[in-house]
């Protein structure tokens, strides 16, 4: 195995405390960390060990509007491919999907607001005695080991590379700079496959998928499990306005992009934006702990069974009829794009791809 060595500053985000949100244990500022380059160009991470809080959902009543329907009988369900999130948000930073502070979209100063729409006392009863009932404060992980995790999706050059194949739709002239992009069209079996062969290839036995566990806590990077909306615009890589959601509509063909003439020269983002296609990995800001890409581009494939509900259990099943996906892609919802989303494949094959770990000695 041959690694080359380069130092990249990191720094560690505190935990941000939310209603519908998943803390994570302040821990020490982390050092430098060493950015690690395998024999076929793939970069990692160190992760040092520390402790996050799993499947706490506080809702709240505190928006005094409906969602919908006449008035609410219990609250509102946290969505299983949204991580549990819930329309509070985190305060002061507005909750994906909603408005200034969690506010619903048409909410806002100066909207005009439906009678039909406002609460009276009786639902403002009703959706507090519901969300008392759906409240949890779930439980502590901790990561003991310090672990390797991959600084990107694995690309296509390194897909090609191990296993001389490249089973991606976006490749070719559908993309620009296809080499960097994720490679995705990957079944879970799929990336065993690549893991086996990789060892191989390094003569090693230590590569292999994340677990769940380990891919939110480096997802996380010392902050809360639903990000902010300036997380959001800053490191997801989401193709606005397109339709659907990673996750579902399983084996369905992609969106068709609009046909708009590109404006040349624009940015890597600026060509997702415009396309609903992947993009090159990299190019979106990494979070605090200088992991990229870990919301959007391409829903990612961890090592555990799907457990069939909102959160993952304490401990993960040892075995499932499917997996689980983390993440969202880049025709994911919004909501999605947090690093509590617990969801399942296949997905969409075309948004799918995975990221690697290697254990350390």
């Amino acid at each position: 195995m041959r690694f080359r060595l380069a130092v990249a500053a990191s720094a560690v985000m505190l935990a941000v405390s939310g209603r519908a949100d998943q803390t994570q244990t302040p821990v020490a500022p982390a050092p430098a960390s060493a950015v690690l380059t395998n024999s076929v160009g793939m970069e990692f991470i160190r992760i040092e060990p520390g402790t996050m809080q799993v499947g706490v959902f506080h809702p709240d009543c505190a928006n005094g509007a409906r969602s919908g329907g006449p008035g609410p009988s219990r609250a509102e369900a946290p969505d299983p491919a949204a991580g549990g999130r819930a329309a509070a948000g985190v305060p002061g930073a507005g909750a994906p999907g909603a408005g200034p502070r969690g506010v619903p979209p048409g909410a806002g100063r100066g909207a005009p607001r439906d009678p039909r729409m406002v609460w009276d006392a009786a639902d403002k009863a009703a959706c507090e005695a519901a969300t008392q009932a759906d409240r949890s404060d779930g439980y502590p992980v901790t990561l003991r080991k310090p672990y390797l995790i991959g600084k990107t999706e694995v690309t296509q050059a390194q897909w090609k590379a191990v296993m001389g194949t490249n089973p991606s739709l976006f490749q070719g002239d559908r993309v620009t700079n296809p080499e960097k992009h994720p490679v995705e069209g990957v079944a879970w079996q799929d990336t065993q496959a690549f893991v086996k062969a990789l060892n191989a290839t390094e003569k090693t036995t230590t590569y292999r998928l994340p677990t769940e566990f380990e891919w939110e806590y480096a997802c996380r990077a010392g902050g809360p499990g639903q990000q902010t909306w300036t997380d959001i615009r800053s490191q997801a890589v989401l193709g606005l306005g397109l339709p659907g959601r990673g996750g579902g509509n399983r084996g369905a063909a992609p969106p068709a992009p609009a046909p708009v003439e590109p404006v040349l020269p624009e940015t890597s983002a600026q060509y997702t934006a415009r396309t609903g296609m992947t993009n090159e990995v990299g190019t979106k800001a990494p979070n605090a702990w200088g992991v990229y890409d870990m919301l959007g581009n391409v829903w990612e494939w961890v090592a555990d069974p799907y457990n069939g509900k909102i959160f993952p259990d304490p401990t993960p099943p040892r075995s499932g009829a499917v997996h689980v996906l983390k993440g969202g892609g880049f025709v994911s919802d919004v909501k999605n794009a947090i690093c509590a989303t617990h969801s399942f494949g296949p997905g969409d094959s075309f948004a799918v791809g995975f990221r690697i770990v290697q254990d350390l000695p």
